[in-house]
């Protein structure tokens, strides 16, 4: 009680907003799909860049608006709170099979009424063989398709929605107003020469912008009436708030803006429209404190604003953006667990002359954080050695809070792994954090800076020790390996293993291209590129290279299980011999139910060095595997190579989300003694209950990894109970132990789940009583009661650890 006391409470109308969200089930709403298709079918003959510009056009003109009683800002994603819109130029397969299966899912359920279901059918038909998701499926070779098919590389998040993992630059936004990018789109396409054939492109893209832009400033003029007639009936304080809502919107975003409120208001109307645009999640507000600093100095310095009233604002943007919801398939669902946006809020860090950055505005976001208790936004702190004392002192009693953030990226590895990647060391020094760990310069950096594909790195292992075969589904991946059974050195196994994952990785690469391939050519996104530079001044696209920076990353997961395989092999069947490679073989096809391999199973766990103890043994034998993975992957520049971009290429990154509780229903067991279809380790966190001895172990561990490599993310989750953070004494402990992870141990990153075990068993049985429980699931934040039971269960058996 006293921590939330520390940071005060909700004024009484945010707390209504709240409790009435919280008690909004999540639904599916069909508006935008008839909309977008009614679009389609209307524009079918007009240029792909011009039929997307007129499909948002006809959404942000027709789609119902509404501004709640007790909001200061106005936006809508749906026609309601909480309920996600369908995107049918994506895909519609899945959502027609899974209509009547919504209300019964195990986790992330949406109510969906007859109308819904109706009005979904009834588009349908248009979007038979005519989806991203169709499109991108008959683009990957078969060669490589059969390995998205079996479920070792999943990239279905990639076709089946829009990109996003994107900042845009919101402060140029607010500063300049879209009136500026339509001015400079107007000069862009008065230069154009049209007898050269590259024009013709740049022409409709231009006029798409310009159709766009228009859009949303007609989209902010329909609030700005609404909230004017609800004026007229509104009687004192909230009249007067109506009226100057109407004003506001009567301004922004088209025009600059002049104030705090404005400034939020411009702000939250883009973001909107660009989840509304494309359902692409991990769509960012990048470095806020630093662009909206000064707005909120010069409303206090000139008295027009109040503290508490810039901290009602942000409770009021915090709450509006958890209004935003994505519905996805099952299957991608089990990637994702909770229904996650991870729309990242990015504070701290250093100026771009290397200066402490933080500012009054960056304890307000803190305030306003803690306040609102909610999994949006994902909250970043930048680390800096000079980072202020009290900053860090107040983050973690936002820590303390246990909703799992903030999440702390450092500068110390983020700021040279840039730069050395041809970065520019001022953009380098204004990166943010963008969905969950991985980071990117806003409004200068192409899509996906991670989250191109999941590989299975334990099922790659399975398949190399069986001579390429896949073990489950019996298909042969890979060709000229010996069996595990026939080896007799681990150095035979470290060739099988390197053979493996190179073939693996250009199968990746195959398929992320295809991915971007059919979303250049299907799905381009018009307002995401007119406000990425330089998109305009060079007339393309984001996918067609119109960025500054673009470096891409897949996800690799399960670490530590191939960690701790690699270990158990390596001891105990090829040094130490305790175990044949048949009885290994055979106790893992057996899933380790008969006695005797229940018994291999426990040496398996216990007489083999674990990764996340400081185990030189252990931790090079991962350190080498993945080397070879990163090695390979960085041969393979993406589709954007040469277009224009500084970069072009990929990185390693494992900010696996949810993925290790998916990908584990589809991994046999393997040779850490993990049982088949349970979850693998997430991030590049050690396995469950493996971390023997205690927190600093586990930063040594992973900083042995090779972090400014992994520029992707090295995501690292971490647990302790509340009353391990109770002490003054342990919260100093905590703060010196993080400063050390990244002041002397390239450290990348780490977050905190403050749970104990006990209320997360309760909330299991008693799921009424704890309906504001939130939990971090990976590279973000979600209510616990909205998981599935597996992902639930995969949380509550992490490793708690004391200081």
């Amino acid at each position: 009680m006293e921590n939330r006391e520390h940071f005060g409470t909700l004024t009484e109308r945010m707390h209504s907003f709240r409790e009435e969200l919280l008690n909004t089930e999540a639904s599916i709403d069909a508006t935008r799909a008839v909309l977008a298709t009614q679009a389609y079918q209307e524009h079918a003959d007009k240029p792909l860049l011009v039929k997307r510009a007129f499909m948002l056009k006809n959404i942000l003109e027709n789609m119902p608006i509404f501004i709640e009683p007790q909001t200061l800002l106005a936006g809508n994603q749906a026609k309601k709170n909480r309920a996600a819109p369908v995107f049918p130029e994506y895909a519609m397969d899945w959502v027609i099979k899974e209509l009547d299966e919504f209300e019964l899912r195990d986790g992330d359920v949406f109510q969906i009424d007859d109308e819904t279901k109706e009005e979904l059918k009834s588009i349908a038909p248009y979007w038979y063989h005519n989806t991203t998701l169709d499109k991108g499926l008959a683009m990957i070779p078969p060669e490589s398709r059969i390995f998205y098919d079996l479920g070792i590389i999943k990239a279905e998040g990639n076709i089946t929605s829009g990109d996003a993992h994107i900042a845009v630059d919101y402060g140029k936004i607010m500063r300049k107003g879209l009136r500026y990018y339509e001015q400079r789109t107007l000069q862009e396409k008065r230069k154009l020469d049209m007898t050269d054939p590259d024009s013709i492109s740049k022409y409709h893209f231009y006029e798409a912008i310009l159709i766009v832009i228009a859009a949303v400033q007609a989209f902010a003029k329909r609030y700005a009436e609404l909230a004017l007639a609800q004026a007229e009936a509104a009687q004192g304080k909230r009249k007067q708030e109506l009226q100057k809502m109407s004003q506001i919107l009567d301004r922004v975003p088209y025009e600059p803006a002049e104030n705090f409120h404005e400034a939020i208001q411009s702000m939250w109307l883009v973001h909107l429209v660009l989840q509304i645009e494309s359902n692409g999640h991990s769509l960012s507000y990048g470095r806020m404190d630093q662009y909206l600093y000064p707005y909120v100095k010069h409303d206090l310095d000139m008295r027009v604003l109040q503290e508490d009233q810039a901290v009602e604002l942000l409770t009021n943007l915090w709450l509006k953006t958890f209004t935003i919801n994505k519905v996805r398939s099952w299957s991608h669902t089990q990637f994702s667990a909770g229904s996650p946006l991870y729309q990242n809020v990015t504070i701290g860090g250093q100026t771009q002359d290397g200066k402490d950055a933080v500012n009054m505005l960056s304890f307000l976001i803190l305030k306003s954080v803690a306040q609102t208790r909610l999994p949006q936004p994902n909250l970043t702190v930048r680390y800096h050695r000079n980072l202020s004392a009290a900053f860090m002192d107040e983050a973690i009693e936002v820590v303390k809070l246990g909703t799992g953030m903030p999440a702390f990226n450092s500068d110390e590895v983020i700021i040279p792994s840039f730069m050395e990647k041809g970065v520019g060391k001022e953009d380098a020094y204004n990166y943010s954090a963008i969905g969950c760990v991985e980071t990117a310069v806003p409004g200068k950096w192409g899509y996906r800076c991670t989250g191109m594909s999941f590989l299975n790195f334990p099922k790659t292992l399975l398949i190399a020790m069986n001579a390429g075969v896949d073990p489950a589904s019996r298909v042969k991946l890979v060709k000229g390996l010996t069996h595990f059974c026939e080896m007799t050195s681990y150095a035979q196994l470290q060739e099988a293993w390197d053979i493996t994952i190179r073939e693996f990785t250009r199968h990746s690469v195959i398929i992320e291209n295809c991915c971007d391939l059919v979303l250049e050519q299907d799905v381009p996104d018009v307002l995401c590129s007119a406000l990425t530079e330089d998109c305009i001044g060079r007339g393309k696209t984001i996918k067609e290279g119109g960025v500054v920076y673009d470096f891409i990353s897949g996800l690799q997961v399960g670490i530590a299980n191939l960690a701790d395989s690699l270990a158990a092999v390596k001891k105990l069947v090829f040094e130490e011999q305790k175990i044949t490679a048949n009885q290994l073989w055979d106790a893992l096809m057996d899933d380790f139910t008969s006695p005797e391999h229940k018994a291999i199973q426990q040496m398996l766990i216990s007489n083999a060095p674990k990764y996340g103890n400081d185990d030189d043994y252990v931790d090079q034998l991962i350190v080498d595997a993945y080397d070879v993975y990163i090695n390979e992957v960085k041969k393979y520049p993406n589709t954007r190579y040469g277009r224009g971009p500084i970069g072009g290429t990929r990185y390693a990154g494992t900010s696996s989300i949810s993925a290790n509780v998916g990908q584990g229903k589809g991994t046999l067991a393997t040779p850490d003694g993990r049982n088949a279809a349970t979850p693998l380790a997430e991030g590049c966190s050690p396995s469950h209950g493996m971390d023997k001895n205690g927190p600093t172990a586990v930063f040594k561990t992973v900083s042995k990894l090779p972090t400014h490599e992994i520029t992707g993310g090295v995501l690292l989750n971490q647990k302790m109970t509340p009353q391990m953070l109770s002490s003054e004494e342990n919260k100093q402990k905590l703060e010196m132990m993080i400063r050390t992870f990244f002041n002397r141990l390239d450290g990348y990153h780490v977050q905190y789940n403050v749970v104990s075990r006990d209320t997360l068993l309760d909330a299991q049985k008693h799921p009424q009583k704890h309906r504001d429980l939130i939990v971090r699931v990976a590279g973000y934040s979600a209510f616990f009661n909205v998981l599935s039971r597996q992902t639930q269960d995969d949380i509550i058996e992490r490793t708690e650890q004391t200081l």
